[in-house]
């Protein structure tokens, strides 16, 4: 079986040290069912191309079961050594990819640790791919994580094409993202195309699944899926890894489907709503020129995670009551295992979003994402006093539910709202009203919009609000100070 891994950044040459392998070398590697080889088809300047490929022995996959059940009449003991397991992807290639590019996987280069950081242009080729749903699922798992996918099927016979198409599809995905995040994608979904593994799935698969998953699956629209067929169907294991995930989303929607979660339709898998939330508040942010940015009431670190991707961001803070919460955030971010100047952009800190704190006077620009509404309304005066009154951001960046949108959520009735912890949830009319006094009372001018598809009668699912600081009124400050 084969997967090549290509980048044109320059120098290409580079992709040798961030997977710790040699461009001029051919290496091999013993792996439980037989040979992983490493080796360089292109290397140069502009282009190069790394290509991992495993020879399966089919007596050390079988693990020599089939000569003691050989005395069964109904087992098929031929089956063990003559299948597609040599030739087709599957978890046998996912766990080569964690023996042989361990280090890449984690993000770490000792050579290259910056741009072990950085998104860099990618495209992986796999042209065998064993995938229990079609091309289609193909799409529909790597489409959300920032990929573009061409999953060709690959016919039964070439020679006879009215004989349909095999299960096997020809995947291709090109992207801008970090090698780490590339290969983690590969590790969990590889085996959940194939809907198949080669061992038995113990309790520590929870963790290894939670680990390669960690800043994407959480919020991935097809998490449970892609939870179920990793963990093999074994319902408990499932059902632990779907708790532990909920643990870390940051969104308050809910799921509008078992495996494809949209904004309120099931009819065309897409990002969830979250996805969306996140990339809007991340343009709101660009387009207001901020540097320095804080994530108030960060909770599991969905958006620090994102910040902390972008450059132009040169110092991210965390802040969140919840220490829990904190601690989930810093395993997210993996903060133990970033480079120095990549952990240097980053603060963690406790705080209460109602007192307020000198810590967070200063900075460009704040995010409230899925945050006021969890706060009982006799609080909400004295957030607006600490965000806006103390620490006084350039731009503050503030999304909450729109709950005329909730009855479109099959399942939740009137009267209910998203999240068992939310305190309120507020039409569009009142959450103008209030994004208009709290401008009108600190000197900030407002915009509002919404995030996901707009339903004519009730608007957005998400609302968003843009309050920025005019120019003057900024200079003034700092001629104060």
């Amino acid at each position: 079986m084969l997967l090549t891994l290509t980048t044109t950044h320059r120098p290409a040459t580079d992709l040798g040290h961030l997977l710790v392998k040699h461009p001029d070398r051919v290496q091999s590697f013993d792996l439980p069912a037989g040979t992983a080889h490493v080796l360089y088809p292109e290397a140069d300047e502009a282009r190069c191309t790394a290509a991992l490929l495993v020879e399966v022995d089919p007596l050390k996959l079988s693990g020599g079961r089939g000569r003691r059940q050989a005395t069964t009449p109904d087992s098929f003991t031929l089956g063990q050594y003559v299948n597609d397991r040599p030739y087709a992807a599957s978890s046998l290639l996912s766990s080569a990819l964690a023996k042989v590019f361990r280090s890449a996987l984690r993000g770490e280069s000792r050579d290259r640790p910056e741009l072990a950081a950085a998104a860099i242009p990618l495209e992986v080729r796999v042209p065998v791919l064993r995938c229990r749903g079609g091309a289609e699922l193909a799409v529909r798992v790597f489409a959300p994580l920032g990929w573009t996918v061409a999953a060709t099927p690959i016919p039964l016979d070439e020679a006879y094409p009215e004989w349909g198409d095999s299960r096997y599809v020809d995947l291709t995905l090109t992207g801008t993202l970090r090698l780490a995040d590339a290969l983690n994608h590969l590790y969990v979904l590889l085996p959940v195309l194939d809907d198949a593994k080669h061992y038995w799935v113990a309790p520590d698969e929870v963790d290894k699944l939670l680990r390669a998953g960690a800043g994407w699956l959480a919020d991935h629209p097809d998490r449970a899926l892609i939870t179920r067929r990793y963990l093999a169907h074994r319902r408990a294991l499932a059902g632990e890894a779907m708790a532990r995930l909920a643990e870390l989303r940051l969104t308050d929607e809910p799921p509008a489907d078992d495996s494809v979660e949209t904004d309120g339709s099931t009819e065309t898998p897409r990002a969830s709503l979250a996805v969306r939330r996140r990339e809007a508040v991340l343009a709101a942010l660009r387009d207001s020129g901020a540097s320095r940015v804080l994530d108030l009431g960060c909770g599991g670190g969905a958006l620090l995670t994102a910040l902390v991707a972008d450059r132009r961001f040169t110092e991210v803070v965390g802040t969140d009551v919840s220490s829990q919460a904190l601690a989930l955030a810093a395993r997210r971010l993996r903060l133990d295992r970033l480079p120095e100047r990549q952990r240097d952009r980053i603060r963690l800190w406790q705080s209460a979003l109602t007192y307020r704190d000198d810590r967070l006077r200063g900075y460009d620009a704040a995010v409230l994402m899925e945050v006021v509404e969890h706060l009982d309304p006799p609080r909400l005066p004295a957030l607006e006093d600490a965000v806006f009154g103390h620490a006084r951001p350039g731009t503050v960046v503030v999304t909450t539910p729109n709950v005329e949108y909730n009855v479109r959520y099959e399942g939740l009735g009137a009267g209910r709202f998203r999240h068992a912890d939310h305190r309120f949830e507020w039409t569009r009319a009142e959450f103008a009203a209030w994004v208009d006094r709290v401008a009108a009372t600190h000197g900030y001018t407002a915009t509002i919009g919404g995030v996901g598809d707009e339903d004519p009668e009730l608007g957005c699912p998400t609302q968003l609000a843009v309050l920025s600081r005019t120019d003057t009124d900024i200079r003034k400050e700092e001629t104060t100070r």
